[in-house]
């Protein structure tokens, strides 16, 4: 047991440091949900593998224990939105990263509208401008329950709460005339005088002796 102000790391990193297969999805998922770092990553990866390894675990047993378990696991996952109530140990199997991260409330703030973008999702949670009902919660990796979702709302001392907020307000981008392809350039007064320069020159010089 070691001294209680060292925390021990409750995830896991990557066997091997340089894998571009790896570290491509790993720069996509942190552009998609507006992860700080790679540890957010790491983070939800090794609670979905625990709960994979626990189905594995599950399926090579056939004892009473096990079905119980087994019912506790689904029963916890369906809380979770990440299995139906009907779900079996194979569909825990097939979840994917992007399914535990879509339960994150950074995501759930942004989803609701609540945000222009994930990253302005994050400030407002850690800034203490969200509640799950009548909770505040300050963490953008906090896993959303299913009954907890229609209750994700601004704190009602936030100066967020009002929607006509600056913050809150969506930015609408105005969009550049294109130009058609083919289109002929505006002519402009300098070109039309150059173009008449360009015939004096090239008109023919006549002889005076003739």
């Amino acid at each position: 047991m070691g001294a209680p102000k060292h925390l021990r790391r409750k995830y896991s990193t990557p066997s091997h440091p340089w894998q571009k297969e790896r570290i491509e999805k790993e720069k996509e998922l942190l552009k998609e949900y507006g992860l700080k770092n790679k540890k957010e990553i790491w983070r939800m990866d090794s609670i979905l593998r625990r709960f994979k390894q626990q189905a594995k675990s599950l399926i090579a047993r056939t004892d009473a224990q096990s079905k119980k378990e087994e019912k506790q696991l689904i029963i916890k996952l369906t809380k979770l939105n990440l299995v139906t109530e009907s779900a079996k140990m194979d569909d825990i199997l097939g979840l994917d990263i992007k399914d535990i991260m879509g339960r994150r409330l950074q995501t759930q703030v942004f989803s609701k509208g609540m945000a222009r973008s994930t990253k302005q999702a994050r400030q407002f949670i850690v800034h203490g401008h969200v509640m799950v009902g009548d909770k505040k919660v300050t963490v953008p990796s906090y896993l959303v329950k299913q009954d907890e979702e229609g209750v994700i709302k601004f704190d009602d001392k936030s100066v967020l709460i009002s929607p006509e907020h600056p913050e809150r307000v969506p930015i609408i981008k105005k969009e550049k005339p294109e130009e058609k392809k083919g289109a002929q350039r505006r002519e402009r007064p300098y070109d039309k005088k150059r173009a008449e320069d360009r015939k004096e020159k090239k008109k023919p010089v006549k002889d005076k002796k003739q």
